[in-house]
Order: structure tokens, then C-alpha cells, then sequence
């Protein structure tokens, strides 16, 4: 019996993860690694440091690829396969998948985040790898969560990414602005100022992780709420 359950879920999962990727999933996962290559390779021209911040940094790029396309073209690939209309079909049904591939794509973000962590911390600088992996995934899983919303809002894939990089330059432009803020998206948690006291940059860096996980609640279930209207998707 169990035997046949993880049997099912393990191909439910890929079958999942087909239609999230749409068929690219390889592509996307070795363009993660690339980019985070390039990145150190770039560090290490410089003769910069590599530091537990600059580690930060290295692997928050990465992420937000791997989970920037699941999320935007989500809708659109279900469209495109034709299974849109089976997903409203059943009652409550597209709430259990589109949860599910959240889930598959949030633990595949993990997985490989985790496993370039540890290569950080064998290779480049002593880091505490889960500590980091799950930090960057802090912002990793509001720009997750903004995206689904806005493709529930949208419904095509090319517009909602159109919108998410304008929004992410916004974002990254608000970071230089807002620096130690806790309304700063990107706040590093392992860059602490010189001239701030440690426990009241740790005070902001908490706000900051309840204001996002706040956020990111409210666009998961927005993004839900709209997906109750049938006709827009179909």
C-alpha cells in the first residue's frame, strides 16, 4: 500500500512538474547554477571578500529563476496543455493542484538552493547552509507568491513576467533607498551595519520577515480567490 502511494505521487509529482516548467525544467535548473557560477566568478575577479552576505546575495538570484517561471506561466501552461477546463471540471480540485504545484516547485527551490549553499560553504566561505537557504527564501517565496497572484490577475504568461521584472527593478531600486528598512524586500539578515546596534537591526530584520510572510499569505490567497471565476480562465 505504501509502496503504490509513493509510486503515485512520485509520478503525479512529475507530471507536475512537466506542466509548471513546461517541459524546461532541466534549462531552468542548469541556468540557476550558471548564474550562480557566474557570480562567484565575477566576486572572485574582483578579489572581493566572499562573505555570509555576499553568500546571500549569490544565491537570491538563482532562486527568484527558479521560481519565477512555475509562477508566471503557470496558468498559461495549463491552458496550453488543454487541462484548464479538466481542473475546473472538479469541485474544490484546482485549489488541491495549483497548492500542489506550489509546493513541488517551492521544494524544488529548496532542494537546489540548499545543495549551492553547501557547495558555498565548502568551497568559498564558512556559512551555515540551511540557515542561509531558508533565509533567501524568505523573499524568494513573496516574489513567488506576488507572481501567482498577478497571473491569476493577468492570465498570460509573457504579461505577468513583463510585470513582475518591472516590479523587481522597482524592488531593487527601493533596496538601495530603504537599505536597513524593514520594508526593504531584499534585506540581507547576514549584512549588519557597522553603525547600527545588532539587536536593533535583528528587531527590523524580524519585522521584516512577518510583514513578508504577511504578504506573501495575502497574495497566495488572493490569488486563489481568483482563480473561483471559470469563465476569465477559459
Amino acid at each position: 500500500m505504501k509502496k503504490y502511494f509513493w509510486n503515485n505521487l512520485a509520478r503525479l509529482t512529475y507530471y507536475n512538474i512537466k506542466i509548471i516548467f513546461g517541459n524546461k525544467f532541466v534549462y531552468f535548473m542548469l541556468s540557476a547554477v550558471l548564474f550562480y557560477v557566474l557570480t562567484v566568478f565575477i566576486n572572485l575577479l574582483t578579489e572581493a571578500d566572499i562573505t555570509e552576505a555576499k553568500g546571500f546575495n549569490m544565491l537570491l538570484i538563482p532562486s527568484v529563476l527558479l521560481i519565477f517561471y512555475p509562477m508566471c506561466f503557470g496558468i498559461q501552461n495549463d491552458q496550453d496543455a488543454k487541462i484548464i477546463e479538466i481542473i475546473f471540471g472538479i469541485p474544490n480540485y484546482r485549489y488541491k493542484v495549483w497548492l500542489f504545484r506550489l509546493l513541488v516547485a517551492y521544494a524544488i527551490c529548496f532542494g537546489i538552493t540548499l545543495g549551492l549553499a553547501f557547495l558555498t560553504d565548502w568551497l568559498l566561505v564558512e556559512v551555515p547552509p540551511v540557515e542561509l537557504t531558508l533565509q533567501v527564501l524568505v523573499p524568494v517565496f513573496f516574489i513567488g507568491m506576488l507572481c501567482f497572484f498577478l497571473s491569476t490577475v493577468i492570465k498570460n504568461g509573457n504579461g505577468t513576467a513583463v510585470v513582475v521584472i518591472i516590479l523587481g527593478l522597482i524592488f531593487f531600486i527601493l533596496d538601495k533607498v530603504l537599505e536597513v528598512s524593514k520594508w526593504n524586500i531584499f534585506l540581507n539578515p547576514f549584512d549588519i551595519p557597522l553603525d547600527k546596534n545588532p539587536a536593533i537591526f535583528f528587531q527590523i530584520l524580524w519585522y521584516n520577515r512577518i510583514i513578508l510572510g504577511i504578504a506573501s499569505l495575502v497574495c497566495l490567497l488572493a490569488g486563489l480567490y481568483k482563480t473561483q471565476n471559470r469563465e476569465k480562465f477559459i
